[in-house]
């Protein structure tokens, strides 16, 4: 397995990624696309599922969305919907691309706000192999009711407001934290979220506790009807205690999905970074993948 440091354009910007090339296999190989949540980069924990995924005969391509991380896009730290899947389809086609990769069996794998995307894409996006979801986004409106309720979203749409009018008349973006402690008025403030997220950053990360407010005017997900739409096999992994996107909805849309499993982890929302519930996450979405794809081998 190798690992190398490559970009693609989506727009006029420049997306940042690892790829991960798997050793010792012939003809043409599966591959996935990794992207994660709303604020986070690819070095929180990325780069552990795209090893894995590496070292059993898929390429792997982890992505830092536009406006953050190592990729470029202006304003910094602007999290919206729309501009990350449109970063997803950009690393899809890059993948395909590849005179390696099978364009048949290309999956896309995402964690938290990243979970919505996937559902969003597989549900709408012809072609799209397999998904992996990893304690998902299902209803946006109801995940920020669980982290904070009706303080929290007055907090934002005031802080929406102040950011919009700036923009509007061009100057700095009014930024506030991606991440803090319950009462904080960070966009994810529940008890699990500060702690959770210094455990899943390493030392000199990329990874900045900021985001653009006007982030909170963008239209919500809420995909429990839109799932139903998925016709492509869909794994959700759910964390059984998440305080961040409740676990029942990831189980009713894991049902609800025409070809959707469902595997529960013990833990948080940020339990993917614990050593053994990643070791066995990892190992059940290489056999989802391995089990799904029996057969279709190319090459």
């Amino acid at each position: 397995m190798e690992r190398e440091d490559i970009e693609f354009k989506v727009g006029t910007d420049r997306c940042a990624a690892w790829l991960y090339r798997p050793s010792g296999t012939s003809g043409l190989v599966p591959a996935v696309v990794l992207g994660t949540g709303f604020s986070c980069v690819r070095d929180q924990g990325l780069d552990r599922f795209a090893e894995r995924f590496a070292a059993a005969g898929y390429l792997a391509l982890a992505f830092d969305y536009r406006h953050f991380g190592d990729s470029e896009g202006r304003p910094r730290q602007l999290a919206r919907a729309s501009l990350q899947r449109a970063d997803y389809l950009g690393a899809l086609g890059f993948v395909r691309s590849l005179p390696e990769v099978d364009p048949g069996r290309v999956a896309l794998w995402g964690y938290s706000f990243g979970g919505g995307h996937v559902q969003q894409l597989a549900a709408t996006e012809p072609g799209i192999a397999a998904a992996i979801c990893v304690a998902p986004v299902v209803n946006l409106v109801r995940s920020l009711n669980l982290v904070g309720a009706l303080p929290l979203f007055g907090r934002l749409l005031a802080a929406g407001v102040r950011d919009a009018s700036r923009a509007v008349r061009g100057a700095e973006p009014y930024m506030i934290p991606a991440v803090g402690p319950p009462g904080s008025g960070a966009v994810l403030s529940s008890p699990d979220s500060a702690p959770g997220i210094a455990a899943m950053t390493p030392p000199g990360s990329s990874w900045r506790n900021a985001v653009c407010a006007r982030a909170i005017w963008a239209p919500p997900y809420l995909l429990e009807r839109k799932v139903r739409a998925i016709r492509c096999p869909i794994l959700y992994c759910i964390a059984e205690d998440d305080d961040v996107n409740p676990p029942a909805l990831g189980r009713r849309a894991a049902a609800s999905a025409p070809d959707g499993e469902l595997r529960p982890y013990p833990g948080g929302h940020y339990e993917l970074c614990n050593p053994a519930v990643y070791e066995r996450m990892a190992a059940d979405q290489v056999e989802f993948l391995a089990s799904r794809w029996a057969g279709r081998s190319e090459g």
